[in-house]
């Protein structure tokens, strides 16, 4: 017997109260809601619209905006695209019938209240993103942004999110490849846990998730429902059943990374047996996303009994079964005459199973609960054809006088002392110093596939043990850049993660991003997303690579001060054989260190600047995409030619930072000279060693190879300076004629400020 909201029941009492405002509607969504049933909604449809037209799930104040992606496009750009935007996650074909599926997603909320659940369920959505595109999952990253490293309260996020991390992506054997780890006053309310993972298939495995066949079935397996991460549905249950008032249920999703390991051989097997005509995952808005979607993308009709869903805890409402985030959780379509066999393989996998309903060509999405219809609308309305906004837009009142207050005004080290002293505090802040007390958590190699991982720039990952080809992964953003000018700020994310790419020695072919960003109701933020969206656009579309997919990600503010911008950029490369792979330090005696690109006097918005002065004004460094393509196009070749032992991108902390990782990375030193870029490029010594200019790469070359690498940087209009040589004897880094730095100082400084603030490095 059931007592919830019935359609008959909301037709029968159509002035009964909902608490919409409570769920996230507005007046207006609510009354549209009322507008497209011709009625009121019962409980259970008040909580899929409410949950579907979320910012969250329906991107209402950034879809204006994110059309440029599929509509900045060239020839180019689709010729390697096998699935793009709207789908679970992007598909690049790599060659040799080979793909790659990659996305990356934000679980920043969920990630303060609880941080270890809010991390590690953040790693097991987007790993069923890439399983429900038929691929096996390979390897994973995040991108993250912590407060201030000497808050109290950043010390307990960190350690959750690091052990979510480590905790659900270890347990699932995937490699976690890379990524990055920011600290930033700003993000002290709100850090942002952005989780990437990355897939291969067969071409012939490729699978889309939709709902297409009347009379096939919906099947619900994996782990049972619970009362974990359903939002807003209790609320909706004490109005249903005034009992008392809502019941307490855990706001963030409870994972289990042995169910989800388990689902991922379930699912591939189910795929290469031909059981499934296709797989959703149950990410946010649970079942009310899955029906919704899958009836949207097929034949527009689906019939669901909720009563079956299998469940944790049986005091769940019907709303809250509908809205619940329980983790682990898949479902598949699946035609009557393989059902048999469906069930066979789930049942070897010990994997609960339950068949909820089937497609109907009715195009509504009906759903009963005990015989009693309780849900009835066209489900593109919920799913595809939700609100879509364009927010008033503001340029910043502040961003003049920000913008007006450069770093040129800050003083120069004069001697050699003092920049020994600058560079050491760069070298040990925050920002920049190691983060192995975070990745020592991670297991890097698991599954044997893995070329390259932290600290190198990029990961890199082998698809095929007999031909070597592989992929490259890098991820990138710059808050404070984008703070200064979100256009430019975007472009540089860019442009930093395709030379990460790009100094592996693959070929960059693909993004996937995750735009975060403050509230989309002030209009100064969206001046902002609308800036770095349009600036992510033209870069892709000059550097003629597709945007695959992503995430947008708002609401990330503390009271009425928003995080700065942050859009992370993630960027694919394809290298033909891993074996040509290009670390990111030197193990050679007596090779020959070349700066590749130029150097102007830019500090603004640099480590420098914010470490060394606490300032932060001016405008980002200039971006050219076409020197950014031109440099990648000569590490290919030289990765090919087998010129180049190592490559390292100069970003963040500049010529100084890459310096000191490129000697820790093997312990060989190095003698440099600072005097032929102060005299080419006209710049101080500070600014040589500081400077955050882009498309610029250190390399070391074999003392053999030298004349053939210049003719090479000479013959593709690379700019070239040879600035020092590797000395394996000297322990040390030294900037002739200005400081020198023991190997020991160097490593020692690099590697305190986690364990200080957090504790012994793990496994150290």
């Amino acid at each position: 017997m059931s007592n919830a909201d019935t359609v008959e029941n909301a037709v029968a009492t159509p002035e009964r109260e909902q608490p919409y405002e409570a769920l996230g509607l507005k007046a207006d969504e609510y009354a549209k809601i009322r507008e497209i049933l011709g009625r009121r909604p019962t409980s259970g449809e008040l909580a899929m619209y409410s949950v579907m037209w979320s910012e969250h799930c329906s991107y209402k104040s950034s879809k204006i905006y994110l059309r440029q992606f599929g509509q900045k496009v060239s020839p180019a750009m689709k010729k390697n695209l096998m699935v793009g935007m709207g789908e679970n996650a992007g598909v690049v074909d790599v060659g040799e019938g080979w793909a790659v599926t990659f996305k990356v997603e934000s679980h920043n909320h969920p990630s303060y209240i609880e941080p270890f659940q809010g991390a590690a369920t953040g790693v097991g959505g987007i790993v069923r993103d890439i399983i429900s595109m038929g691929a096996r999952p390979v390897a994973v990253m995040d991108q993250l942004r912590f407060g201030a490293i000497d808050n109290p309260d950043t010390a307990r996020v960190v350690h959750g999110v690091t052990s979510g991390i480590s905790f659900y992506g270890n347990c699932l054997g995937l490699p976690n490849i890379g990524g990055e780890t920011y600290f930033d006053p700003v993000y002290q309310g709100n850090p942002l846990v952005n989780a990437l993972s990355v897939g291969v298939l067969r071409h012939e495995d490729l699978h889309l998730a939709n709902a297409r066949g009347v009379g096939n079935k919906v099947v619900l397996f994996g782990a049972r429902t619970g009362g974990d991460g359903i939002g807003g549905a209790s609320i909706l249950a004490s109005d249903t059943f005034s009992a008392g008032g809502p019941t307490k249920r855990p706001a963030v999703q409870v994972g289990d990374p042995f169910a989800e390991k388990v689902l991922i051989e379930c699912c591939l097997e189910l795929f290469a047996g031909d059981l499934v005509e296709g797989i959703q995952d149950l990410g946010a808005a649970g079942i009310s996303c899955a029906t919704s979607e899958l009836a949207s993308n097929g034949d527009g009709g689906m019939f669901i009994e909720l009563e079956k869903v299998l469940l944790r805890d049986p005091t769940l409402t019907a709303e809250e079964i509908l809205m619940s985030e329980s983790q682990e959780r898949m479902m598949a379509v699946v035609r009557p005459e393989k059902l048999e066999g469906f069930l066979a393989v789930v049942a070897k996998w010990d994997v609960e199973t339950s068949v909820l309903g089937e497609v109907t060509d009715t195009g509504r999405l009906v759903i009963n609960w005990h015989g009693e219809e309780i849900v009835n609308v066209e489900p593109r309305t919920v799913a595809v054809d939700g609100p879509v906004y364009e927010r008033p837009v503001a340029y910043p009142a502040w961003i003049d006088a920000l913008q007006a207050d450069s770093a040129s005004r800050l003083p120069r080290a004069v001697d050699g002392a003092e920049l020994r002293s600058q560079f050491l505090r760069v070298l040990g802040s925050p920002n920049m110093a190691s983060k192995e007390w975070i990745t020592n958590q991670y297991d890097r190699y698991v599954m044997g596939n893995t070329a390259l991982s932290f600290p190198d720039d990029g990961g890199m990952i082998r698809v095929d043990e007999e031909s070597g080809l592989g992929f490259a992964l890098a991820s990138d953003a710059n808050g404070r850049y984008c703070q200064l000018d979100p256009y430019r700020g975007a472009q540089l994310a860019l442009a930093e993660a395709y030379r990460n790419v790009a100094v592996t020695g693959a070929t960059p072919v693909a993004v996937s991003d995750c735009l975060n960003f403050g509230s989309p109701e002030n209009p100064e933020v969206m001046w902002q997303f609308s800036q770095a969206v349009e600036g992510l656009a033209d870069g892709c579309l000059e550097l003629e690579i597709p945007v695959t997919g992503g995430n947008v990600s708002f609401y990330n503010q503390t009271g009425s001060q928003p995080i700065h911008p942050t859009p992370v950029v993630a960027v694919l490369g394809v290298i033909d054989d891993v074996a040509r792979r290009i670390p990111s330090g030197w193990q050679d005696e007596g090779s020959n260190l070349y700066l590749l690109g130029t150097t102007r006097a830019e500090l603004d918005g640099s480590v420098w600047a914010g470490v060394v002065h606490d300032h932060l004004g001016g405008r980002p460094p200039v971006v050219s995409l076409p020197a950014e393509e031109n440099l990648a196009g000569l590490l290919r070749a030289g990765a090919v030619e087998g010129l180049i032992d190592s490559a390292h991108d100069l970003s963040d902390g500049g010529l100084a930072q890459t310096l000191a990782e490129s000697v820790m990375r093997f312990g060989i030193g190095a003698r440099v000279w600072l005097d032929e870029i102060i005299a080419r490029d006209g710049v101080s010594a500070s600014d040589a060693l500081f400077s955050e200019s882009s498309a610029r790469v250190l390399v070391a070359v074999p003392r053999e190879d030298d004349v053939k690498f210049v003719g090479l940087c000479a013959g593709r209009g690379v700019p070239a300076l040879r600035i020092g040589v590797t000395d394996a004897l000297s322990g040390s880094l030294e900037v002739q004629g200005l400081f020198e730095v023991p190997l020991a100082e160097l490593s020692g400084t690099h590697r305190a400020a986690l364990p200080e603030a957090f504790g012994p490095v793990v496994g150290g």
